[in-house]
């Protein structure tokens, strides 16, 4: 697989240049899951919005992007990781499902999120940067497999925790959350 990192400064913003799926309308959401060597922990990011809430990285697939290089530049942005791209995992659907908005038109954030469709990739971790472009509104950590599917059902998101399973990740404790 190509890996192409543009190590801007800056994050994007904005959903003017946003890819969106012709099917069904659904914003397309492209993320890593970044694993260390021994596949046995997964880096987590504070959401930006929520502080208490641990999500993995990914953002909105733009038209002047392939769905690998919106991946790794989301991974870049929010959480300074830089790595190499190990396959391709399924697509995630949204958790809310049929009850997730389909919005055509302006779009508003604080109205309604759109229906989303998940594409998440797994990455090995080469290096973790001191400075990136999101780091003053994200923290960063390791987590083992139970950690991260405890704050991904704690930030009620369901679907990370699908995207989270699909990949190599080493299993632990399983049964405890």
């Amino acid at each position: 697989m190509s890996q192409k990192l543009n190590k801007s400064t800056e994050a994007r913003v904005g959903r003017d240049n946003q890819r969106y799926n012709e099917e069904n309308s659904a914003r397309i959401v492209c993320g890593c899951i970044c694993l260390n060597e021994s596949k046995d922990k997964v880096i987590m990011i504070s959401s930006s919005k929520h502080k208490d809430r641990w999500i993995l990285p990914k953002g909105g697939n733009e038209l002047d992007e392939t769905m690998e290089e919106t991946a790794i530049r989301e991974t870049w942005e929010e959480a300074g990781i830089e790595g190499r791209i190990l396959k391709i995992l399924p697509i995630v659907q949204d958790s809310r499902g049929s009850k997730a908005p389909v919005i055509k038109g302006e779009f508003h954030p604080d109205v309604a999120t759109p229906k989303t469709e998940f594409h998440f990739f797994e990455m090995k971790v080469d290096e973790l940067s001191k400075s990136w472009p999101e780091m003053k509104k994200r923290q960063r950590r390791w987590c083992t497999y139970s950690e991260a599917k405890h704050e991904l059902i704690k930030s009620k998101r369901l679907e990370l925790v699908s995207a989270l399973d699909s990949s190599s990740l080493k299993k632990d404790d399983i049964d405890n959350y």
